[in-house]
């Protein structure tokens, strides 16, 4: 049976893009694990689970998932995984994970291994894939330097934060995921004229954003199946 295992910020991560891809993989018998910074469980978004932003089903589906999924409230911390024993790692977007997933040496250490070893696999979504501008190979050049990749435009960054920055919550947003994933070397198209984007680069899989979670679920199992 193919394992999972699911990078979860404690900041906020965007339900859709971690429950999508967390029952499509369990609904075709993949084992999943989940794994936050400290071991705390996730928290969401309340955006996320806003019927008024995302719309009633998907509101009422993804709470669900979130209050009731057994592996989901009863993560490990980062340092206690070992990304090695899994045929996949997935990182769960959401403005949280910039904060909190994607310069932890920990959730580097595991994409790396997953995308530069001869096994492993990973699907990288929305803002985490901003980890890609933290992540370093063994001879310290950059993981996404030449890679084809999509993930959270800057176009959509600029509707939501001011111009300080500065998050509708107050928090200050410390980097644009496009910024630091072109400076790091990545080829980086969001299709933004497309309903959804989902990029398949060798091992590693990125998508854009919610819209983009459902079809990067589903290239990610028939990834597993292969």
């Amino acid at each position: 049976m193919p394992r999972a295992l699911f990078f979860v910020s404690e900041d906020g991560y965007w339900a859709e893009e971690c429950v999508e891809p967390l029952t499509t993989l369990k609904d075709a018998g993949v084992d999943v694990d989940v794994t936050t910074p400290t071991g705390n469980p996730p928290v969401v978004d309340e955006r996320s689970i806003d019927p008024e932003e995302v719309g009633e089903d998907t509101a009422e589906h993804v709470v669900d998932v979130h209050e009731n999924d057994p592996d989901l409230n009863d993560p490990e911390p980062f340092a206690a995984v070992d990304a090695s024993e899994y045929d996949a790692v997935v990182f769960p977007g959401g403005h949280g994970t910039v904060w909190d997933v994607n310069q932890d040496r920990s959730a580097r250490k595991a994409l790396r291994e997953a995308v530069a070893g001869e096994d492993g696999l990973a699907l990288v979504v929305c803002h985490a894939v901003g980890i890609l501008a933290f992540t370093r190979t063994d001879d310290g050049s950059f993981l996404v330097d030449g890679r084809d990749v999509t993930g959270f435009p800057n176009a959509w960054e600029d509707d939501i934060v001011d111009d300080d920055d500065r998050m509708p919550d107050g928090r200050k947003l410390p980097y644009w995921v496009e910024d630091e994933v072109v400076a790091a070397g990545g080829n980086w198209d969001a299709e933004l004229d497309a309903d959804a984007s989902v990029t398949v680069d060798g091992d590693l899989v990125t998508a854009r954003g919610p819209g983009s979670s459902s079809e990067a679920a589903d290239v990610l199992r028939s990834e597993l199946e292969d």
